[in-house]
């Protein structure tokens, strides 16, 4: 039997690659005839630079950039040739300013930066490459992207890359840089990969949803909404070639308010916005990969509500289904019910922690649970 692993990470467990890497084990102590192949998945989130690169190869550029606070962090560029000669670049914002990059107490959507993930732009552009893929996902930024214009050169750092709350105060002229920005990025494809499909300001936008997740107070959240609509405003008023570039209405596309508004400022720039997943999926051949396949194994930390809204596990579902391929879901927790399972096409799903006090064992040792749950579920689906 030929054995697909396809899991997106195991967020605070395991990254994808150690989750499909657990999945294999697992299922060939059970099942060692079976062929298996590991193919891990990211949303656009963490775990896209690996992912692409064990799916494809490439040379991954190492680079320094600014951390949400400042600081210095590492991170990297990977390039990939493609067949025409061609080179792409793929670069995950969150290893600039993600979430996990910041203890719970430092936590400050009103300072936080995404400075970084400009200079990492910019990294990718003086590679050579001609398409530059931004994954974008949690982010401890909350800034509308303003310091990816920054470190771009579209306006002064002290007021662009002073974080969100900083916003509230800029001038009509604060963006008098971006013109030149977007003329020198002319040759260059910018994707904005995004997880979230959160517009930028609203009820349902970046403050209203994840502000408080980023530290802000409830009155903060609040004011960074106010902020976040003068930039968009001042955005609206830069004129690019001599017309306006209409920022207000950017920022209630989907996807602008990805990454605390991230996808925002490159929508600014030109970018176009895909969703992540999809991306994913492009990148690492996946439709083939089907076509040699008799099942397919996704999984992720969580399967509950979100899931069925979008994600690896949805579009690995919806993939499989159209081909004919059955599907099942491997989680440390599995929230939803067989009828909403089957509606999203999987035909089984099994939680890791599936008794009392188990959790804690996925705790201790996140690949043996996974292992373990993956041998017990080939029982049931190995031929």
């Amino acid at each position: 039997m030929r054995v697909l692993i396809a899991p997106d990470t195991f967020a605070g467990h395991l990254d994808a690659q150690q989750a499909a890497d657990a999945i294999a084990a697992g299922w060939a102590e059970q099942a060692p005839s079976d062929q298996l192949t590991t193919t891990p998945l990211s949303d656009g989130g963490p775990g896209l630079v690996d992912v692409v690169l064990s799916a494809r190869g490439g040379e991954l550029v190492p680079v320094t950039v600014s951390g949400p606070l400042g600081e210095p962090v590492p991170a990297a560029v990977l390039v990939v040739t493609e067949t025409d000669g061609s080179r792409t670049a793929y670069l995950e914002a969150s290893q600039a300013c993600g979430l996990h990059l910041l203890a719970p107490e430092r936590r400050d959507a009103w300072r936080a930066t995404s400075t970084g993930v400009g200079e990492l732009v910019q990294a990718a552009v003086q590679t050579g490459a001609t398409r530059v893929v931004i994954g974008i996902g949690d982010s401890a930024s909350h800034d509308g992207g303003a310091g990816i214009l920054a470190a771009l050169g579209a306006g002064p750092a002290e007021l662009l890359g002073g974080g969100g709350g900083a916003l509230a105060d800029l001038t009509a002229d604060a963006l008098s840089g971006l013109d030149a920005v977007r003329q020198r990025l002319r040759g260059v494809q910018l994707v904005a990969a995004t997880s979230s499909d959160l517009p930028l300001l609203g009820f349902h936008g970046a403050s209203a949803t994840d502000a408080e997740r980023r530290g802000a107070t409830p009155e903060q959240a609040q004011q960074l909404e106010a902020a976040l609509g003068h930039f968009a405003h001042v955005a609206q008023r830069s004129q690019v070639a001599g017309r306006s570039l209409g920022g207000s209405g950017m920022a209630g596309v989907a996807g602008a308010g990805a990454g605390g508004g991230i996808g925002f400022a490159l929508l600014l720039l030109g970018a176009t916005r895909v969703d992540g997943v999809q991306e994913v999926l492009a990148a690492t051949g996946f439709a083939q990969r089907l076509s040699g396949a008799d099942l397919v194994v996704t999984g992720e930390s969580v399967f509950g509500w979100h899931s069925m809204r979008g994600g690896v596990v949805a579009s690995v579902a919806e993939s499989a289904l159209a081909v004919g391929l059955p599907v099942v879901v491997l989680a440390v927790e599995v929230e939803v019910g067989r009828r909403e399972t089957l509606n999203l096409g999987v035909s089984g799903a099994y939680a890791v922690a599936d008794r009392q006090g188990w959790l804690a064992d996925v705790q201790r040792d996140p690949a043996g649970a996974l292992a373990r749950r993956a041998r017990r579920v080939a029982r049931t689906w190995s031929r």
